[in-house]
Parts: C-alpha cells; structure tokens; sequence
C-alpha cells in the first residue's frame, strides 16, 4: 500500500521479498495438484515444493531431518498440536508470565481437560525470569516446558539455552515459541537443545499468511492434533507412523507454503544474525528518540540492552488505541495497540489497565520510518498539550 510506515511486523512481515509472490504464483501454475496423493507430473512438482521448503527450514534451524517438520497453518495450530500432543493426565508443565494465548489457552484447556497442572514462572517489567526459581517449580511429574524465545510485547529474549539444560535435568521436554525470533536472530534446535520448535510462516520468515509449522525431534512421538487422509497408508484405520505424514491430514496450502520457501531462502541470503542487528540498531534509536516524548513509558530491557525488533510504550494522559489511531490517520504509520494476546505480560509490566502501543520493524524498515515515528509522536503529544 503506497504511502504506508509499515511498523507492525511482530504480527505480520510486510511487504514480502517479490520472489514470495511470483513463488505462489508459479506454484498455482505448475504444481496445483495435492502432493503425494497421485503420481502424475503436477502432484509430483506440489510435492516437490513441500520437500524444497523442509529443506530450506532444516536450513536455518539447524534440524537434521527435514521430516521432522510438521506444516500447519500457523505458530498456533503448532503450539496446539505440540501441548495437545505431548500431555496426559495428571502431567505437570512450566511456562512463564511472557507467554502469548497461543501458549497459556491450550495449557489452560489442557487443566480442563486432562488435569494438567502448571506453574507460570514471573518475569520482571523488563522481561527476565530467575532461573532458580524456575529450577525450584520442576517436580516428578514435569512433562512439558513451554516457553516463549521473545516476548511480543516486551521484546526480551528468554535465555533458551539455560531453560534447554534444566529441561535435560529434570527429563522435561521444551517447547519453544519462536514467533518472534524465527528469521530474525540465529536459532539452532541442535545447539540449544531444543525438543519442539513452533514457528510462524508470515513474520520473521518472511512468507505469506497461513504458514508455519512445528519441528518434533525425532525421539518424540507425540499425538497428532488431525486425522484424516494423508496419501500414504491409507488402508490403515490409524494415522501412520511415518514422518512427516502423521502430522499433516489434509490437502496441504502448497501454494502457501512454496511462498514461505521463497521468503526463507531471502532470510538465509541476508542471514537471521544481520537481520537482528539490523532491527536491532534500530530499536534503540527508536529508544533513543522516544526518550524525549514527556511522559513516555517504553516497556522491556533498557536501552542498550538485547531484544528483538519492537518497543512497546504507554504516554501518560493517552489512550494506546486512540494514539495508534491517529498515527494511522494523521500519518501513515502501522502500529499495534492493545493486549497483544498477552495478558501476563501486560500483568508483568503493569499495563493492564491501559493496554500499549506497539512498534515493530521489519529486515527492510529504515532509519527514516523511525524519525518519521518519533516526529509523529512528538507532535501528537506536543500539540494536545498546548
């Protein structure tokens, strides 16, 4: 959309690389038919671009196996299918305060459904939780970590390769949500231990709506969230056992997904550790500039401090909606306000009554929409108090 600040890219990356689009395209073209569900050329070429694109995010998350990445719609359905499929009754799971609804509504549905019992750890206003006492929530029955990699709200980055080692202690699995760091920082399932890796297809990674998919190592055999058609065993009454099938009933989005390759393929040229510099340099002369807004809040680590590409902030005597609101319409400039779907870290940073605005760049947002943010923001609150 001409004329557009685009700074909402913890919910959606935009605009894609042109190779996302002309790959969906071409796909609908050429390989329109359902992957292996036939033996004809065009089902043959759609099963191609599935293997093309477990390939290329074996790639950047460093998994050995590209079957064990199981495709879905979104970090959601993946989270889902990991918590539904790795708890039974009676488990325990630990998951923090910086977690997303994507994360706390499955296990919450879980204590309903199957008894499961959890414990949240605290995170502080910027975005940290203490280790030990983590350590000290493990009991006999801890089946499942879950944690976030970054929260979406606060920007901080949980220490995943610590939570990694407690897991291996105590013989819990982790789950991590990279939603916010998939694409735009280095993530290795391998060098951080990492057992499940739920990842969206539409943010870091650059590729369209409706994609993502979670990582199973390949010791796990947890249950499948769908059953249905798969094209292989199909005069078996149960879902196979092979990989990746057991995890993916159901015509796939092929076209979808040959767009998530396109954009992961952009991602490995330009690589996760310049990008997050790139984002983060900028974060910090968003900072920087927000610091002279009078009565201005920004939430997560310090200035100077890691995080990954948002600030959010709250402005004494605003309302966050009507603030994005009138970046919007007076300016231009995309922003999120709200509860961001993570109510425990708005509980963690105090901002529950009021909600906060959200900023978020992107591999190809600039210096200049940051100064074009900040001068909006100067002004909106300059003139109202004049």
């Amino acid at each position: 959309m001409e004329g557009v600040i685009y700074l909402d890219h913890a919910a959606t990356s935009w605009p894609k690389p042109p190779a996302v689009g002309d790959a969906m395209l071409s796909a609908l073209e050429i390989a329109g038919a359902n992957p292996g569900r036939g033996s004809h050329r065009m089902a043959v070429q759609a099963s191609r671009v599935l293997f093309e694109a477990r390939r290329s995010i074996s790639n950047i998350f460093g998994i050995k196996n590209a079957n064990d990445i199981a495709f879905g719609s979104n970090t959601t359905e993946a989270l889902n299918l990991a918590i539904q499929g790795s708890l039974k009754e009676g488990d325990h799971v630990i998951a923090t305060m910086a977690e997303h609804n994507s994360v706390r509504r499955p296990l919450e549905y879980m204590r309903r459904l199957r008894n499961v019992e959890i414990d949240y750890v605290p995170v502080n206003a910027a975005g940290a939780i203490d280790l030990k006492l983590m350590e000290r929530m493990f009991r006999s029955n801890t089946r499942l970590v879950v944690c976030t990699h970054s929260s979406n709200l606060l920007g901080s980055i949980l220490p995943i390769g610590e939570i990694s080692l407690l897991c291996r202690k105590h013989q819990a699995i982790l789950l991590v949500d990279a939603a916010q760091s998939a694409g735009v920082m280095p993530v290795n399932v391998q060098q951080l231990n990492i057992d499940m890796l739920a990842f969206p297809g539409h943010k870091g990674l650059l590729g369209p709506q409706g994609t993502g998919g979670l990582y199973i190592a390949p010791e796990l055999d947890i249950e499948p969230l769908l059953h249905g058609g798969t094209g292989s065993q199909s005069e078996a009454l149960e879902q196979p056992k092979v990989r990746p099938d057991r995890y993916e009933a159901g015509t796939p989005n092929t076209v979808g997904i040959a767009g998530l390759n396109a954009g992961v393929k952009h991602v490995l040229e330009m690589t996760p550790a310049l990008i997050y510099q790139h984002e983060w340099e900028l974060t910090q002369h968003m900072m920087a500039g927000l610091s002279s807004v009078k009565g201005i809040r920004m939430l997560g680590p310090e200035i100077g401090q890691p995080r990954t590409g948002l600030v959010s902030f709250t402005v004494d005597g605003y309302d966050p909606a009507q603030l994005a609101f009138r970046l919007d319409r007076n300016y231009g400039i995309a922003v999120r306000s709200g509860f961001h779907c993570t109510p425990l870290a708005h509980e963690s940073a105090g901002t529950t009554a009021t909600g906060a605005v959200r900023a978020s760049v992107g591999y190809n947002s600039t210096r200049e929409h940051v100064d074009t943010l900040v001068k909006a923001v100067l002004e909106l609150t300059r003139v109202d108090k004049d």
